[in-house]
C-alpha cells in the first residue's frame, strides 16, 4: 500500500463524509457513493497511490537470453530488448553486425525496488554471464556483445561501481573484469520480432545460466 494510500485516504474519506452528512437525503447519498467511487478509480488508476519503479539497463551478449534470464526474477516487472551506448540514430540489428554503431544488445528492466533491489539485480548479472570476455560473451563476437551496465542516476553509478570492485575483489572470477559502467543514453527499442523472443521460440540460442559463485 502506498504511503499516499496509507495515511492520506482516511483523511479524505472522512472529510468527504462530513461534507455529505450536512445534508443526507437519498439523492444526496446516492451521489456521495458515486463521489467516492471516483475518488477510488482516480487513486488507483492514475498512480497516485501507485509504488514507484525503477529502471535498469544492462547488457550482456546476445539480449534474447539476457532478457530471458531477467524478465523472470520476482519483482521484475516489465522488460524489453534494444540498443543503447552508441552513437546511430534509429539504428536496426542488420546495422549492428559490423559494431560500427557503438551500440550494445541491451536489455531495459522496469523493477519494484521494494521487492528486488538493484544491487541484487546486480548480482545476477555478475553471474548470468562472462564479464570477463571484452566484446564477447561466447560465440557472439563484436562490441554490440560487451558486457555493460548503463546507470540512470547516480546513486545507481555509486552501487555499481562499488558491486564491480567487490565482484574483482572476490576473486570469483578468474581473470579482469571488463563490464562497462557508464550514463545511460537513448534506448531504442529493437524490432518487435526479438520482443521476449525465447518465449516464442523455446529452445532457441541462449547462452546465459546462473553461476554457483559468492562475491
Amino acid at each position: 500500500m502506498g504511503l499516499f494510500t496509507r495515511h492520506c485516504w482516511p483523511i479524505l474519506c472522512r472529510r468527504v463524509n462530513k461534507v455529505y452528512d450536512l445534508s443526507m437525503s437519498k439523492k444526496s447519498f446516492n451521489i456521495r457513493k458515486v463521489s467516492i467511487t471516483v475518488l477510488i478509480l482516480l487513486l488507483t488508476h492514475r498512480g497516485w497511490a501507485a509504488e514507484k519503479l525503477e529502471t535498469a539497463t544492462f547488457a550482456a551478449g546476445c539480449f534474447w537470453g539476457t532478457e530471458e534470464f531477467f524478465r523472470k526474477i520476482p519483482g521484475v516487472m516489465k522488460t524489453e530488448v534494444g540498443y543503447t551506448g552508441g552513437t546511430i540514430d534509429h539504428p536496426e540489428y542488420e546495422e549492428m553486425h559490423d559494431g560500427h554503431t557503438g551500440h550494445a544488445e541491451s536489455v531495459n528492466i522496469e523493477f519494484d525496488p521494494k521487492k528486488v533491489s538493484y544491487e541484487k539485480l546486480l548480482e545476477f548479472f555478475f553471474k548470468m554471464h562472462d564479464p570477463t570476455t571484452k566484446n564477447r560473451q561466447g560465440n557472439d563476437v563484436g562490441n554490440q556483445y560487451r558486457s555493460a551496465i548503463f546507470f540512470h542516476s547516480p546513486q545507481q553509478q555509486k552501487i555499481a561501481t562499488e558491486f564491480k570492485q567487490k565482484v574483482e575483489k572476490s576473486g570469483a572470477w578468474k581473470a579482469p573484469i571488463m563490464t562497462e559502467i557508464s550514463a545511460a543514453g537513448k534506448f531504442w527499442r529493437a524490432e518487435e520480432y526479438h520482443q521476449k523472443y525465447l518465449q516464442s521460440h523455446p529452445g532457441g540460442y541462449d547462452n546465459h545460466y546462473l553461476r554457483p559463485l559468492s562475491f
